[in-house]
Protein backbone atom coordinates (compact mmCIF):
# COMPACT_ATOMS: atom_id res chain seq x y z
CA UNK A 1 0.00 0.00 0.00
CA UNK A 2 1.72 3.43 -1.11
CA UNK A 3 2.47 5.92 1.66
CA UNK A 4 0.66 8.58 -0.07
CA UNK A 5 -2.76 6.97 -0.65
CA UNK A 6 -2.03 5.83 3.24
CA UNK A 7 -2.03 9.52 4.06
CA UNK A 8 -4.79 10.07 1.63
CA UNK A 9 -7.04 7.75 3.64
CA UNK A 10 -5.63 8.71 7.20
CA UNK A 11 -6.70 12.96 5.90
CA UNK A 12 -10.17 11.69 4.65
CA UNK A 13 -10.54 9.49 7.84
CA UNK A 14 -10.15 11.95 10.16
CA UNK A 15 -12.32 14.63 8.47
CA UNK A 16 -15.50 12.00 9.27
CA UNK A 17 -14.22 11.22 12.24
CA UNK A 18 -14.35 14.63 13.54
CA UNK A 19 -17.28 16.03 11.86
CA UNK A 20 -19.32 13.26 11.95
CA UNK A 21 -18.71 11.25 14.60
CA UNK A 22 -17.55 8.17 12.80
CA UNK A 23 -16.28 5.64 15.27
CA UNK A 24 -14.01 2.47 14.91
CA UNK A 25 -15.45 -0.46 14.20
CA UNK A 26 -16.29 1.01 10.90
CA UNK A 27 -19.37 -0.27 9.27
CA UNK A 28 -18.88 -1.01 5.55
CA UNK A 29 -22.01 -1.26 3.14
CA UNK A 30 -20.67 -3.13 -0.13
CA UNK A 31 -23.08 -4.07 -2.94
CA UNK A 32 -22.63 -6.79 -5.90
CA UNK A 33 -20.75 -4.69 -8.02
CA UNK A 34 -17.69 -3.70 -5.75
CA UNK A 35 -17.58 -7.73 -4.77
CA UNK A 36 -17.37 -8.46 -8.03
CA UNK A 37 -14.25 -5.69 -8.78
CA UNK A 38 -12.85 -7.01 -6.06
CA UNK A 39 -13.04 -10.96 -7.19
CA UNK A 40 -11.88 -9.25 -10.49
CA UNK A 41 -8.91 -7.74 -9.16
CA UNK A 42 -7.88 -10.09 -6.20
CA UNK A 43 -8.65 -8.05 -3.36
CA UNK A 44 -8.65 -9.73 -0.32
CA UNK A 45 -11.34 -7.05 1.20
CA UNK A 46 -11.79 -8.58 4.69
CA UNK A 47 -7.60 -8.52 5.19
CA UNK A 48 -6.80 -4.93 3.10
CA UNK A 49 -10.20 -2.98 4.18
CA UNK A 50 -9.01 -2.42 7.85
CA UNK A 51 -4.95 -1.50 7.39
CA UNK A 52 -6.51 0.95 4.78
CA UNK A 53 -9.06 2.37 7.13
CA UNK A 54 -6.82 2.64 9.85
CA UNK A 55 -9.07 1.01 12.14
CA UNK A 56 -11.00 -2.15 12.89
CA UNK A 57 -14.06 -2.53 10.49
CA UNK A 58 -16.96 -4.79 10.06
CA UNK A 59 -18.54 -5.56 6.52
CA UNK A 60 -21.80 -5.63 5.67
CA UNK A 61 -24.25 -5.90 3.08
CA UNK A 62 -28.44 -6.76 2.64
CA UNK A 63 -30.41 -9.32 1.54
CA UNK A 64 -31.52 -7.21 -1.21
CA UNK A 65 -27.96 -7.14 -2.75
CA UNK A 66 -28.03 -10.99 -2.22
CA UNK A 67 -30.96 -11.90 -3.95
CA UNK A 68 -29.97 -9.47 -6.56
CA UNK A 69 -26.26 -11.73 -7.23
CA UNK A 70 -28.57 -14.82 -7.05
CA UNK A 71 -30.72 -13.42 -9.71
CA UNK A 72 -28.14 -12.43 -12.17
CA UNK A 73 -26.97 -16.09 -12.36
CA UNK A 74 -23.59 -17.93 -12.97
CA UNK A 75 -21.75 -14.59 -14.22
CA UNK A 76 -21.89 -13.51 -10.66
CA UNK A 77 -21.71 -16.26 -8.63
CA UNK A 78 -18.37 -16.15 -6.80
CA UNK A 79 -19.49 -12.32 -5.91
CA UNK A 80 -22.79 -14.08 -4.50
CA UNK A 81 -20.26 -15.62 -2.86
CA UNK A 82 -17.79 -13.15 -1.41
CA UNK A 83 -21.38 -11.20 -0.35
CA UNK A 84 -23.00 -14.09 1.85
CA UNK A 85 -19.84 -14.03 4.20
CA UNK A 86 -20.43 -10.79 5.61
CA UNK A 87 -22.92 -9.75 8.49
CA UNK A 88 -26.31 -8.74 6.92
CA UNK A 89 -27.90 -5.50 8.08
CA UNK A 90 -31.93 -5.52 8.03
CA UNK A 91 -33.60 -3.58 5.70
CA UNK A 92 -37.68 -2.70 5.22
CA UNK A 93 -37.71 -4.90 1.83
CA UNK A 94 -38.40 -8.48 3.43
CA UNK A 95 -41.26 -9.39 1.20
CA UNK A 96 -40.95 -7.16 -1.52
CA UNK A 97 -36.89 -7.13 -2.52
CA UNK A 98 -35.45 -4.13 -4.52
CA UNK A 99 -32.77 -3.53 -6.53
CA UNK A 100 -28.93 -3.50 -4.44
CA UNK A 101 -28.60 0.54 -5.26
CA UNK A 102 -31.79 0.92 -3.98
CA UNK A 103 -31.54 -0.39 -0.81
CA UNK A 104 -28.42 0.82 0.26
CA UNK A 105 -29.90 3.84 -0.56
CA UNK A 106 -32.60 3.61 2.13
CA UNK A 107 -29.68 2.27 4.45
CA UNK A 108 -28.36 5.71 4.85
CA UNK A 109 -31.63 7.80 4.78
CA UNK A 110 -32.35 10.53 7.90
CA UNK A 111 -28.56 11.41 8.17
CA UNK A 112 -27.16 8.13 8.24
CA UNK A 113 -27.57 7.29 11.75
CA UNK A 114 -25.99 4.38 12.01
CA UNK A 115 -22.88 6.09 9.55
CA UNK A 116 -22.33 3.63 7.02
CA UNK A 117 -19.45 3.60 4.56
CA UNK A 118 -20.83 2.44 1.12
CA UNK A 119 -18.76 0.50 -1.18
CA UNK A 120 -19.67 0.54 -5.13
CA UNK A 121 -18.78 0.64 -8.51
CA UNK A 122 -22.37 1.75 -9.31
CA UNK A 123 -21.79 5.37 -10.74
CA UNK A 124 -24.80 6.09 -10.50
CA UNK A 125 -25.49 5.12 -6.66
CA UNK A 126 -22.15 7.06 -6.49
CA UNK A 127 -23.79 10.26 -7.95
CA UNK A 128 -26.50 9.82 -5.62
CA UNK A 129 -24.70 9.22 -2.12
CA UNK A 130 -22.84 12.31 -2.88
CA UNK A 131 -25.75 14.25 -2.48
CA UNK A 132 -26.13 12.76 0.89
CA UNK A 133 -23.82 14.82 3.26
CA UNK A 134 -21.89 12.73 5.52
CA UNK A 135 -21.12 9.63 3.89
CA UNK A 136 -17.85 7.98 2.65
CA UNK A 137 -17.45 6.56 -0.26
CA UNK A 138 -15.40 3.54 -1.50
CA UNK A 139 -14.50 2.03 -4.56
CA UNK A 140 -11.93 0.29 -6.84
CA UNK A 141 -10.04 1.36 -9.01
CA UNK A 142 -6.20 0.28 -10.60
CA UNK A 143 -6.16 -2.57 -8.12
CA UNK A 144 -6.97 -0.71 -5.15
CA UNK A 145 -9.33 0.13 -2.92
CA UNK A 146 -9.65 3.83 -2.39
CA UNK A 147 -11.75 6.24 -0.05
CA UNK A 148 -13.17 8.93 -2.43
CA UNK A 149 -12.74 13.01 -0.75
CA UNK A 150 -15.28 14.36 0.80
CA UNK A 151 -18.49 15.06 -1.34
CA UNK A 152 -19.31 19.34 -1.87
CA UNK A 153 -22.28 18.78 -0.29
CA UNK A 154 -20.48 17.37 3.08
CA UNK A 155 -18.01 20.17 2.53
CA UNK A 156 -20.90 22.55 2.49
CA UNK A 157 -22.44 20.79 5.67
CA UNK A 158 -19.62 21.24 8.18
CA UNK A 159 -19.23 24.72 6.79
CA UNK A 160 -22.32 25.80 8.07
CA UNK A 161 -21.58 23.66 11.29
CA UNK A 162 -18.62 25.63 11.93
CA UNK A 163 -20.62 28.75 11.06
CA UNK A 164 -23.45 28.32 13.61
CA UNK A 165 -25.85 28.20 11.19
CA UNK A 166 -26.84 24.44 11.88
CA UNK A 167 -26.85 21.83 14.56
CA UNK A 168 -27.26 18.36 14.28
CA UNK A 169 -29.68 16.41 16.06
CA UNK A 170 -26.66 14.10 18.09
CA UNK A 171 -24.93 17.08 18.70
CA UNK A 172 -28.11 18.87 20.45
CA UNK A 173 -28.28 15.82 22.60
CA UNK A 174 -24.44 15.56 23.46
CA UNK A 175 -24.81 19.11 24.56
CA UNK A 176 -27.45 18.84 26.85
CA UNK A 177 -25.66 15.67 28.51
CA UNK A 178 -22.44 17.14 29.18
CA UNK A 179 -25.05 20.07 30.58
CA UNK A 180 -26.45 17.51 33.02
CA UNK A 181 -22.56 15.64 33.14
CA UNK A 182 -20.81 18.56 34.28
CA UNK A 183 -23.74 19.50 36.98
CA UNK A 184 -24.68 22.79 35.03
CA UNK A 185 -28.32 22.11 35.41
CA UNK A 186 -27.92 22.69 39.21
CA UNK A 187 -26.05 24.68 39.69
CA UNK A 188 -28.86 27.10 37.45
CA UNK A 189 -31.31 25.76 40.20
CA UNK A 190 -28.77 25.82 43.01
CA UNK A 191 -29.19 29.79 41.58
CA UNK A 192 -31.94 30.50 41.69
CA UNK A 193 -32.38 29.19 45.74
CA UNK A 194 -29.65 31.56 46.79
CA UNK A 195 -31.52 34.67 45.33
CA UNK A 196 -34.48 33.54 47.07
CA UNK A 197 -32.92 33.15 50.14
CA UNK A 198 -31.26 36.57 50.16
CA UNK A 199 -34.81 38.47 50.49
CA UNK A 200 -35.35 37.10 53.73
CA UNK A 201 -35.26 38.86 57.34
CA UNK A 202 -31.15 40.29 58.48
CA UNK A 203 -30.95 38.32 61.93
CA UNK A 204 -28.64 41.14 62.98
CA UNK A 205 -31.09 43.85 63.21
CA UNK A 206 -33.24 41.77 65.56
CA UNK A 207 -30.16 41.48 67.77
CA UNK A 208 -29.92 45.34 68.32
CA UNK A 209 -33.59 45.70 68.52
CA UNK A 210 -32.51 43.54 72.03
CA UNK A 211 -29.70 45.46 72.84
CA UNK A 212 -31.60 48.71 72.92
CA UNK A 213 -33.79 47.26 75.24
CA UNK A 214 -31.60 45.62 77.42
CA UNK A 215 -29.09 49.00 77.50
CA UNK A 216 -32.41 51.18 78.14
CA UNK A 217 -33.67 48.60 81.13
CA UNK A 218 -29.88 49.10 82.80
CA UNK A 219 -29.92 53.05 82.72
CA UNK A 220 -32.39 53.73 85.64
CA UNK A 221 -31.48 51.08 87.67
CA UNK A 222 -27.86 52.52 87.69
CA UNK A 223 -29.23 55.87 88.20
CA UNK A 224 -31.23 54.65 91.34
CA UNK A 225 -27.94 53.41 92.88
CA UNK A 226 -26.24 56.36 92.55
CA UNK A 227 -29.10 58.55 93.83
CA UNK A 228 -28.79 56.03 96.76
CA UNK A 229 -24.95 56.60 97.01
CA UNK A 230 -25.45 60.77 97.48
CA UNK A 231 -28.44 60.61 99.98
CA UNK A 232 -25.98 58.14 102.45
CA UNK A 233 -23.08 60.17 102.04
CA UNK A 234 -25.40 63.36 103.04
Amino acid sequence: MGVTRQKHAKKIMGFYKHNFQFREPFQVLLDGTFCQAALRNKIQIREQLPGYLDGAAQLCTTRCVIKELESLGKALYGAKLIAQRFQVRNCSHHKNPVSGSTCLLSMIEDGNPHHFFIATQDQDLSNKVKRKPGIPLLFIIQNTMVLDKPSPKSLAFVQKLQTNQLVPEYQKQSIVELKEKEGLVKQEGEKRRKRKRAGGPNPLSCLKKKKKKTQEGQEPSAEKKKRRKRKRNR
